[in-house]
């Protein structure tokens, strides 16, 4: 847009950005007490909306944040935003502090996209050991993730996968994460990982190609011997793995990944 400061959501009503702002007074604010949601805006259409909603909810109901936002608020606010800045394509975020005086922001930035050699070449990972804590939940706990993806960036790799204290890699710090072999694709049950949005569509595109899902996360021992590697995200969609920890991963299946990427998008 223009060089008009953008607008925002504060508790239902519209803002400046710049006044979007939470209060380092506040303990839940310090504690970190709160949930969010990412949101892609294609076309001034909300993709998958009721199903973002849902998972705040779960989210909330996961940490006990209660809150008196509906989701018709949620909506109608997000509606209003995108009238508001005449918003057409963008990553929309829903942000719900607790405590005793519950807060709820929306706020946009430009749609993140990558570049058409990121599916075409695939991207490198890197490996971290540790685990998330309450990984059901989408809260802003967020700084084993912001370590662990720290350290893939100075390694020259996209993003970097979790590994629990059994050696399964689980999932990415801002991606799940699947692994072909044959006609079955690996992955971490949903109890262990953030079944994100784009997760439930990849595996039904993944179940409609044909493929049988299995609910056992790889190993960091066992990467090398899968036909292929992928990453999802609401951003990225199906994203295939070139390496992980430096170590090359099989080519065999990236057509498939590619057709579930196709089959995601095409659902939005």
């Amino acid at each position: 847009m223009s060089d008009k400061e953008r607008k925002a959501i504060k508790n239902g009503e519209i803002i400046n950005e710049s006044e979007a702002v939470l209060p380092v007074t506040s303990r839940e604010v310090q504690y970190s007490f709160s949930v969010y949601e990412a949101l892609r805006i294609i076309g001034g259409h909300i993709v998958h909306l009721s199903d973002h909603l849902k998972r705040l909810s779960i989210s909330c109901r996961d940490i006990a944040l209660v809150h008196p936002f509906s989701d018709e608020l949620i909506a109608a606010s997000l509606d209003a935003l995108i009238e508001a800045d005449n918003i057409c394509d963008a990553t929309a975020r829903i942000l719900i502090v607790g405590g005793p005086s519950p807060l709820f922001f929306v706020t946009y930035t430009d749609l993140l996209s990558y570049p058409d050699s990121y599916y075409d070449e695939g991207v490198a990972l890197s490996l971290y050991y540790g685990e998330r804590f309450l990984p059901e939940a989408k809260t802003s706990n967020l700084l084993m993730q912001y370590i662990a993806l720290e350290q893939a960036k100075k390694a020259g790799c996209f993003e970097a996968l979790l590994v629990n204290r059994k050696g399964q890699v689980l999932e990415g710090t801002r991606s799940n994460f699947y692994g072909i072999s044959g006609s079955r694709i690996y992955t971490a049950p949903d109890e262990m990982v953030l079944s994100g949005i784009t997760r439930i569509s990849v595996l039904k595109a993944a179940s409609e190609l044909g493929f049988e899902i299995v609910y056992t996360p790889p190993t960091d021992t066992n990467l090398y011997m899968f036909d292929s590697l992928f990453i999802s995200s609401t951003s990225m969609g199906a994203m295939p793995v070139d390496s992980v920890a430096g170590n090359k991963m099989r080519r065999d299946r990236w057509d498939d990944i590619k057709e579930i990427c196709r089959l995601e998008r095409q659902w939005e």
